[in-house]
């Protein structure tokens, strides 16, 4: 009988990652979903899917939990998160790895995504101290009113490869504070980090000692099955991240059932710079926002609107930053962009810039980078496009390194540019004119749920609620007062009088 091949170095890496991590082979091995690593394009693994029953079944579970869950105090609750945040804390080096390693980020992503869920533990801790209602003026004598707030029930997560596990914290940290149960069913791009995600968590909910079974599920596979959790009626929120078409078909069928959606859509994110701006400082912030992550992120800058007059200080430099910035495996030390997901997202990248050429656009590099990993991997040139006019491939968002730029003359003219899209999740503008800034921020300026000044559109903090307008679907996760998504609110009134005075002056007079 033949010997089996030796496992490649990225594979070996990733099984001693998941066993460090506490998750068994049998739950990446033998399954019918292969998984590969976008640094080489080789398989990882093969992982298990969960069917349409198993998924039904997971959702009953968490509904149970929640029963039990949402009777639990508030700051009881905030415990497990404290816990949860212990538990990533002790394992971030290892997950953050297990990101590069199946995500393609540079391992500072990495680590950085896996930051991000302990901010957001250490914010949903506090926040189990501080869900308040408000104490509201009555015109009845001898009367109280206020407002309360319950848990609402299981909430639903489906997160995308680009970030495989932060945006599950988002929504899970603040859920479970809440007293609600949470279901997540990864990208099946990235169900690695997932698998490794649920174990840590596991561990936390031990420690705990006496949380119901079931508040915490994953469900991995493709579609089908998330089409379960979208359409059972026992899940009260569901939180979906992904493309704006996946939303134009997730959003009716909530609808349909009156369930509350929480959806975090396409981003066509765009950048002002203004005559006054610091060039030193915006050059930096282009970079990172329009290169970072190969582009592949939500909040990615993927078109910048240069006044006329700095457009040839500007561009030129950073044409020269794109053409040396170092594309590679990051795992290399210096390395700044990596691969690229996968096939299909290069080959998105590489019809768009066709479409630019031919309106005769300008670009700079683009092109597929060769001699890195073998054919499987999908590494280019991050893309600079000159364009002479707001039209063409530059209105829709394309999942890669592209950025689109466009000379202007006037602030009004970039501000129609820059809300002609559908999309409308974050956005930009550098100067240092304060009525430019105040313009941009103020009602009249960028329609995107995240605006910024002298700093780029892409790296939110938990502290603010992360979300976006129109097509971006107006959802909000993380910091601020999302956690209200899930928790339903009731208005009361407490009559503590010997009389019945009905409001507005109504009377309503009975013999007894």
């Amino acid at each position: 009988m033949p010997q089996a091949p030796a496992p490649s170095p990225v594979a070996t890496e990733v099984d001693q990652l998941l066993q460090r991590l506490g998750v068994p082979r049998s739950a990446y091995t033998g399954g019918d979903l292969p998984v590969r690593s976008p640094i080489t394009g080789e398989s990882i693994g093969t992982v298990p899917q969960t069917t349409p029953a198993e998924a039904t079944q997971a959702i009953g579970r968490a509904h149970a939990a929640y029963l039990a869950w949402r009777s639990v105090p508030a700051p009881r609750r905030g415990e497990l998160v404290r816990l949860l945040g212990e538990e990533l804390r002790a394992a971030k080096a290892d997950l953050g790895r297990l990101v590069t390693l199946e995500a393609g980020k540079i391992p500072s992503e990495g680590a950085g995504e896996v930051q991000e869920m302990i901010d957001i533990c250490d914010f949903a801790v506090g926040l189990s101290r501080q869900l308040y209602g408000l104490t509201l003026a009555t015109e009845r004598a001898e009367h109280r009113m206020m407002e309360s707030w319950h848990s609402l029930g299981v909430c639903g997560v489906i997160s995308a490869f680009n970030f495989p596990v932060a945006v599950w914290s988002w929504n899970a940290t603040l859920a479970l504070v809440c007293g609600d149960a949470v279901v997540w069913k990864p990208s099946e791009k990235t169900p690695l980090t997932a698998l490794a995600t649920h174990a840590i968590a596991q561990r936390a909910l031990a420690r705990f000692g006496d949380a119901p079974e079931g508040l915490l599920e994953l469900l991995i596979g493709q579609r089908a099955v998330g089409e379960v959790l979208v359409d059972d009626h026992r899940v009260a929120v569901l939180s979906a991240t992904g493309s704006t078409a996946m939303g134009r078909q997730v959003a009716p069928r909530l609808a349909a059932r009156f369930a509350r959606a929480i959806l975090e859509l396409g981003g066509n994110n765009a950048a002002i710079v203004a005559p006054s701006a610091d060039l030193d400082l915006t050059l930096r912030a282009i970079a990172f926002a329009a290169m970072g992550t190969a582009g592949q992120r939500c909040t990615t800058l993927r078109r910048l609107f240069v006044h006329a007059s700095v457009y040839d200080a500007l561009v030129p430099r950073l044409a020269k930053v794109y053409a040396g910035v170092q594309v590679g495996d990051p795992r290399t030390p210096g390395t700044l962009v990596g691969p690229l997901i996968d096939g299909a997202a290069f080959e998105g990248m590489q019809k768009a810039l066709h479409e630019s050429r031919a309106a005769g656009a300008t670009v700079h590099g683009g092109g597929r980078v060769d001699g890195i990993a073998g054919d499987g991997a999908f590494y280019v040139r991050p893309a600079l496009v000159e364009l002479a006019a707001h039209a063409g491939p530059v209105l829709r968002e394309t999942f890669a390194p592209i950025l689109y730029v466009l000379r202007y003359e006037a602030l009004d003219e970039a501000i129609r540019w820059h809300n002609e899209v559908g999309a409308g999740l974050s956005s930009s503008i550098f100067t240092l004119n304060v009525r430019e800034a105040e313009r941009f921020i103020s009602s009249a300026g960028s329609d995107c749920g995240i605006a910024n000044v002298n700093i780029g559109p892409s790296g939110a903090e938990i502290g603010g609620a992360f979300g976006g307008e129109k097509e971006t679907g107006g959802g909000r996760e993380a910091g601020s007062d999302s956690w209200k998504a899930y928790m339903r609110r009731a208005t009361n009134t407490i009559n503590y009088s010997t009389t019945l005075p009905l409001a507005q002056g109504v009377t309503f007079d009975i013999e007894g």
